[in-house]
């Protein structure tokens, strides 16, 4: 390691956090999924209207399923896309940009457009942001944003984490890791250790990837950049959806996208649960709460949801 690179890294050691990170990283041609990614999307017919839902980066549709299922069960037609680049290995990733992730969202919307006059967008995590830009650029009837991700700002980042894009745009910096840590964005113990079992075992396709190239969290900037503008013009009705004690993202994130939106906003916290709000023991409280925004704007009569 260069003088210039052991300093950078002495640097984020001390200032942004030894544990949040595995070590250099890069793409390594040997990882790269030989033939295509594997395609664990889902789609679900149901009524005239659709919501699309989109999963977060790193992620998988995996944990828009739940939700999912609810809706199909409420009387909607529901498409759980699936990010270009995800789903395989990091290598895959990193042969993809926010671009390309948000070209397959919008694949995914001319989908659902095809059939149905009326779609709705759901997305976790980054998948809120991407539901914000698809909102800014194609008719959606409404979007539900869980777990909006703008800053990890959580209670396990370190503090002086919002220093961390200056050491992104280093060489280094472009090739380290990002690691997920305990909790994992999951307040429940039992699921907890499936998940993370999951990760460690490499099984992306149902539990995501336990890491995160410094690239990826650029290209996810670069995204949140251009969104952040957006926000005013977007006059979709929204439903914000964010856990009080999220490990990941504070509540800051929910207030200020409430802040900046164009149209009407419905804002509820959860207080028992974490990131992984469309999975944790909140969950039922996520589709409940969905479901009553979609209908209502639908014009359609309040039903119960499909118990768990």
């Amino acid at each position: 390691m260069s003088r210039v690179a052991r300093a950078l890294k002495q640097w984020k050691d001390k200032y942004v956090g030894a544990d949040m990170w595995s070590g250099p990283g890069g793409i390594d041609a040997n990882a790269v999924t030989q033939g295509a990614l594997p395609d664990v999307s889902f789609y679900m017919p149901g009524g005239p209207e659709a919501v699309l839902l989109i999963h977060g980066l790193t992620g998988t549709p995996t944990e828009m399923r739940y939700v999912g299922k609810s809706l199909a069960a409420a009387g909607f037609t529901v498409y759980g896309m699936q990010l270009a680049g995800h789903c395989g290995t990091e290598a895959d990733l990193l042969m993809t940009n926010w671009r390309d992730w948000y070209a397959s969202v919008e694949a995914a919307y001319d989908r659902l457009a095809a059939n149905h006059t009326t779609i709705f967008a759901a997305g976790l995590s980054m998948g809120a942001v991407m539901s914000m830009h698809l909102a800014a650029n194609r008719p959606v009837a409404g979007i539900a944003l869980y777990s909006t991700t703008l800053w990890y700002d959580g209670w396990t980042i370190p503090k002086l984490a919002n220093l961390l894009p200056l050491f992104l745009y280093t060489p280094l910096g472009k090739r380290y890791r990002f690691v997920e840590t305990f909790p994992y964005g999951i307040k429940d113990e039992r699921l907890r250790r499936v998940v993370v079992a999951g990760m460690m075992s490499g099984d992306s396709a149902s539990a995501g990837n336990l890491g995160m190239a410094g690239q990826s969290l650029r290209e996810l900037r670069a995204l949140i950049r251009v969104v952040k503008h957006e926000m005013p013009s977007v006059t979709t009705p929204t439903l914000i959806l964010h856990a009080q004690d999220d490990d990941v993202t504070s509540v800051r994130n929910a207030n200020y996208v409430e802040g900046r939106l164009g149209g009407p906003v419905r804002k509820v916290l959860l207080d028992d649960c974490y990131h992984m709000i469309t999975v944790d023991r909140q969950r039922s409280r996520v589709v409940e709460e969905s479901v009553r925004f979609f209908r209502e704007i639908a014009g359609r009569p309040q039903l119960e949801t499909a118990a768990e």
